[in-house]
């Protein structure tokens, strides 16, 4: 279980991934010692898996976001398995989900405009094995993006 002091680290880390354990340390009320002995803790257990950098591929080039849904034939007992494989294929895929209901698969999909995203759909998405339908919906606005936990 966590306690406060593991929840207010947490909550730091999340607010800040960059910070060094001495400043982190700081912002949670810790000694630097005791910072580092909790985090190790929380990354054996778990609870922290990496700490990763994270892109704006907006700032790469790529305007455009598509979310593609995903219903798969699954008369064929690989269909699951060789679908993600050719999915995993396509470079500009950055996501890829799997559920339980009337959508199987979720893809997110960058593309730098909408001519590459047409050239890419129609070379590289509906070329993907096993599909039976498809449902797209374009990234308008992201409105929140759960950078922080109820901590």
């Amino acid at each position: 279980m966590l306690d406060d002091t593991d929840r207010r680290l947490l909550r730091h880390l999340l607010a800040e991934p960059s910070l060094g354990t001495a400043e982190l340390a700081e912002r949670a009320g810790l000694t630097t010692a005791t910072c580092w002995r909790r985090l190790e803790r929380l990354t054996e257990r778990g609870v922290i898996g990496a700490r990763q950098a994270v892109i704006d591929w907006r700032k790469l080039g790529y305007a455009v976001e598509v979310s593609l849904r995903f219903t798969l034939d699954k008369t064929d007992p690989r269909a699951f398995d060789e679908f993600l494989a050719a999915a995993r294929q396509v470079p500009e895929v950055i996501g890829i989900e799997t559920f339980l209901g009337r959508v199987d698969v979720r893809l997110n999909v960058i593309a730098r405009d909408m001519k590459h995203y047409q050239e890419l759909y129609r070379a590289r998405i509906l070329t993907l094995p096993h599909i039976a339908d498809i449902e797209a919906l374009m990234l308008v606005a992201a409105i929140k993006d759960a950078e922080a936990l109820p901590l």
